[in-house]
């Protein structure tokens, strides 16, 4: 099965102040930093069958909730026979896992390439900022499968923390390293506790987000946000 899998799967999508008022990490954004965000959002609308599967699995999940979801329903919204599904994947936990795994992989390397002309870390901050609030703000659905689906069992959460979750802290915290290296974060901070603290307070915003029964854009916390995080309340 793994075989059969391995060969139809295909590859889904890392201190003066700035002259102008507005920080360097939203000029970025608002220059073209945007096509990175909307592709690790559309990591799960291509046209292949696989893709279909698992965008299919992402409103499937979303709508009826990962315990009720049925694989038939899967197939019949990505307009595939039942048995094709098992082609691809081994269940429906494998496909919540997947989704997952793939959206965090393609999340991280849109959010690097997003950085790449981005030297201070403060503005680096701002970025990472943005970056995680307008991706899951662009799919609903996606957000409230890693936000809540996600989250029904240990199981998944710890097997998935190990690396995915692991990985992305890890981004933070070398920016952290960076900023205190050069002078612009205080050197008593714990890296790793202040990457910990930037990934809980953005989890909290999605989740108040998919929760609140106002629309409003995600995305458009992510400077007060960046503020709060980087000057605190003093």
């Amino acid at each position: 099965m793994a075989t059969r899998r391995a060969s139809a799967a295909a590859a889904l999508p890392s201190t003066a102040k700035p002259a102008s008022t507005k920080p360097a990490a939203a000029r970025a954004v608002g220059k073209g930093g945007g096509a990175a965000v909307a592709q690790a959002a559309e990591a799960f609308r291509g046209t292949s069958k696989r893709e279909r599967i698992l965008r299919a699995a992402v409103d499937v999940f979303a709508r009826n909730g990962y315990f009720n979801a049925k694989v038939s329903e899967i197939a019949k919204a990505a307009g595939v026979a039942d048995g094709t599904i098992y082609l691809y994947f081994d269940g429906k936990e494998d496909l919540l896992i997947t989704i997952f795994r793939e959206h965090t992989r393609s999340y991280l390397q849109s959010l690097e390439r997003e950085m790449v002309n981005i030297r201070r870390a403060d503005d680096r901050i701002r970025v990472a900022i943005r970056h995680h609030l307008e991706t899951l703000g662009r799919d609903r659905s996606l957000a409230v499968v890693a936000q809540v689906e996600l989250r029904h069992s240990l199981k998944f959460m710890s097997l998935l923390s190990q690396q995915e979750v692991a990985d992305y802290l890890n981004m933070i915290r070398k920016i952290v390293e960076q900023g205190q290296h050069d002078g612009v974060f205080r050197r008593n901070l714990h890296p790793q506790l202040v990457a910990k603290s930037v990934f809980g307070i953005l989890d909290e915003m999605v989740t108040s987000w998919i929760l609140s029964e106002k629309e409003h854009n995600l995305a458009e916390q992510a400077e007060p946000i960046a503020d709060l995080i980087l000057n605190g309340l003093l």
